[in-house]
């Protein structure tokens, strides 16, 4: 806690039911078809690594992994408007894979889309490369939005 308190970053811990009206909210000013507090819930209830930042009580972000048969996928990562420039989506991103590679993941995929250049931009200097993409994946404001999948292959902790 000390360490927290001096370097001055929010708190990263597994999501609880109790924030998922938070986090529900920050989705909500920060995409304009946000996930509900019922799909936050049933991560939950899936068992996905689901974590949250904290920052004086208050929820800034949050990520949600879900790790299956040697593969990750990150269903979804936020940063609150008022906070993104800080650094919050890199660190939850490499909390993320770091799970990944804890549960034993060799490769991690996320899709983004093609109208979030801040996003693409992070996850390319984490070391991700699109592989393809997924026609009319995302809802928009005129229509369906394409979303680019990419992919990181994970090396054991150690080797990089």
């Amino acid at each position: 806690m000390v360490a927290i308190l001096k370097s001055g970053l929010p708190e990263m811990r597994p999501l609880r039911l109790e924030d998922v009206a938070a986090v529900a909210a920050v989705e909500a000013r920060a995409y304009e078809f946000p996930w509900s507090e019922g799909i936050f819930r049933d991560c939950l209830r899936a068992g996905y690594n689901c974590w949250v930042l904290v920052r004086e009580q208050a929820v800034i972000g949050y990520g949600v992994l879900s790790v299956a048969a040697g593969e990750a996928h990150v269903l979804n990562v936020c940063v609150a408007p008022e906070a993104q420039g800080e650094g919050h989506g890199r660190r939850l991103m490499r909390r993320l894979m770091d799970l990944a590679r804890w549960h034993g993941a060799e490769r991690i995929f996320l899709e983004v889309r093609p109208s979030n250049p801040r996003a693409m931009q992070l996850y390319h200097t984490l070391g991700f490369n699109e592989i393809g993409r997924r026609p009319n994946y995302y809802p928009a404001r005129n229509g369906r939005e394409d979303a680019i999948v990419m992919a990181l292959e994970l090396l054991p902790p150690g080797s990089e």
